[in-house]
């Protein structure tokens, strides 16, 4: 695809080498994100971070990524705290918060609201996720952190064994994710999820059209035996009628040490794109799975301030020049990363 000025909203507008180019920036982004370098590329430039849904580590990434270029970030923060709340369209907010940006990242809690919005915008806009359709810059920083895991275990991405545990009904980072795999070859997604919280008909038909080997299942024990990733989800209460029905499902799967040395492989990674619910009736991840050095659960957060950088550098035409407006820095703590 043409990244310079397009808007990333689907992970369908991809192509495998889209996918490698953008892993190849993000590992160029390594010293910057890490501190031993900084840039000024963006110097001058704003980023509007529209959050309409709550959001930490999304936000915070997409802020952090885009400072780390040398820009500035402008926020909004909740329907309330927006002119949306006085019946703005998402059409008149666009135009108008697009002559204030060079970039806007937009997260919504409706479906199809971002592509929308970025219809009207006059700037490139970023999905940072839609209701339950889709997140693709998550899509993207998991198959990143996928892709380092199994290198360390001189393993490419053909031939991946991954299962995918908890609301898949619901769960737009792993409707995403099955998106993105299917531009590979050999690929085994094994599905685990109760039945009124499975995958949606539509993705999984895709899936296997791509050429996926495609399983479903709810017993969690006999899913995770024999993958490289378990990646669990938890239950996104925010999608359903009420707090009761979501009751009815949370700490269906749990995955804790006992369960994952019973089942799992010795080097199988664990992923969850978080929050993970640590309330004592959820831990779909077990706080005693910390220590587990296949935890890559914060590698992947840092991840993914590596591919929001590359995103906003190929997006915005400087990926070619970020070095030409760096230095090395003397306040680099050794050690830090």
């Amino acid at each position: 695809m043409q990244f310079a000025g397009s808007h990333i909203l689907s992970i369908a507008q991809f192509e495998r080498p889209d996918v490698e180019h953008i892993f190849t920036v993000a590992d160029r982004m390594q010293p910057y994100a890490h501190r031993k370098r900084v840039t000024k590329v963006l110097d001058g430039a704003i980023l509007g971070n529209m959050f309409f849904e709550p959001s930490t580590r999304t936000r915070v990434s997409f802020g952090s990524a885009f400072n780390l270029l040398g820009g500035e970030v402008r926020e909004t923060t909740g329907f309330e705290s927006s002119a949306i709340a006085k019946g703005e369209s998402l059409y008149d907010t666009a135009r108008v918060l697009s002559g204030y940006s060079d970039v806007i990242v937009m997260r919504h809690p409706a479906e199809g609201s971002v592509a929308e919005f970025a219809a009207a915008s006059r700037v490139p806009v970023l999905n940072g996720g839609d209701g339950s359709n889709e997140h693709p810059s998550q899509a993207l920083l998991d198959l990143y952190t996928i892709r380092k895991e199994l290198a360390g275990r001189g393993r490419g991405l053909e031939h991946l064994r991954i299962a995918m545990v908890g609301d898949l009904r619901y769960g737009r980072t792993v409707h995403s994710l099955c998106k993105l795999l299917g531009l590979f070859q050999g690929v085994q997604v094994v599905l685990v999820s109760p039945d009124e919280l499975r995958m949606p008909g539509e993705i999984v038909e895709a899936m296997r059209e791509a050429g996926l080997d495609v399983l479903e299942s709810d017993q969690l024990e006999a899913s995770i035996a024999h993958v490289d990733i378990v990646y669990s989800t938890r239950i996104q209460e925010e999608r359903f009628q009420s707090q009761a029905e979501a009751d009815l499902y949370r700490g269906r799967f749990r995955l804790n040490q006992s369960v994952y040395t019973a089942n799992c492989e010795p080097n199988t990674v664990i992923m969850h794109p978080l929050p993970r619910d640590s309330r004592n009736n959820a831990r779909e991840l077990d706080d005693d799975l910390n220590d587990n050095p296949n935890l890559a659960i914060f590698r992947q957060t840092d991840n993914g301030v590596l591919v929001r950088m590359a995103l906003f550098a190929l997006v915005l035409d400087v990926a070619d020049e970020v070095d030409r407006h760096a230095r090395d820095v003397n306040w680099y703590t050794a050690g830090r990363f």
